[in-house]
């Protein structure tokens, strides 16, 4: 069969080596280094026979490995400045170099699949919520029975906490033309009131027939109810 080369697939010369090595199932530091240097040239040399473009890094390393077999070919332990690009002065030094550079390949795929698994992770920067509160003014008539409902019940809870531990109890009819009769008098004398301060008492029958005489007044046409901005008090005002 047929092997099929692909020099550009490598990150370099080193990178080619140990993609040897790690097929031929060697150590690094027990590999035979003639057999993986001729099976670097073979590579090489089929490389150039199929037209492929070679770096000149290959070629280097080439030429290094040549002359590092040379030497172990007549047994020549001599170490020589070298002022090659790999500075092969033995086969230790390859070794080393091969071990150097696995150990920082390993690192840098371990980054690698750590930034993948961030690039699947959506970072949400906190944001105020004072930029989803609509502070636009409410216009007169676009209250509707549910915001009168919403404060009424918000006022309930703020008087049944304030409301003493020991109470006393009595029965007093309230009826709700007293209630609107007693509003208009307030409106005659104050242009505008706040809708909670005209819970002058604080238990069910007072507050039930207040809260029915302003929707009784407010479905005859005879007040107008408006609220400034969102959570502004509710004002009751007198229709003229």
């Amino acid at each position: 069969m047929t092997q099929m080369f692909y020099i550009n697939e490598f990150e370099g010369p080193l990178d080619l080596l140990l993609h040897l090595i790690k097929t031929s199932k060697m150590d690094i530091y027990e590999i035979n280094t003639k057999e993986i240097i001729d099976q670097y040239l073979e590579y090489i040399h089929k490389a150039e026979n199929m037209n492929i473009d070679i770096a000149s890094e290959y070629l280097v390393m080439a030429a290094e490995l040549i002359h590092l077999k040379s030497k172990l070919l007549v047994n020549d332990n001599d170490e020589e400045e070298s002022e090659s690009e790999y500075n092969f002065n033995s086969e230790e030094d390859l070794k080393n170099k091969l071990a150097e550079y696995d150990k920082y390949k390993n690192v840098t795929e371990e980054f690698k699949l750590l930034e993948q698994k961030r690039s699947e992770i959506y970072t949400k920067y906190p944001e105020k919520l004072q930029d989803y509160i609509d502070n636009s003014p409410i216009k007169f008539g676009e209250l509707s029975i549910l915001d009168l409902m919403e404060a009424f019940q918000k006022f309930k809870e703020r008087q049944l906490k304030e409301k003493p531990l020991n109470t006393k109890i009595t029965k007093k009819e309230i009826s709700i033309s007293e209630r609107v009769k007693k509003i208009n008098e307030l409106l005659s004398k104050n242009n505008k009131i706040i809708f909670t301060d005209l819970f002058e008492e604080i238990n069910n029958e007072y507050v039930i027939a207040t809260f029915l005489a302003i929707l009784q007044m407010s479905k005859n046409n005879e007040i107008i109810i408006t609220q400034e901005n969102n959570f502004q008090p509710i004002i009751i005002e007198k229709r003229v």
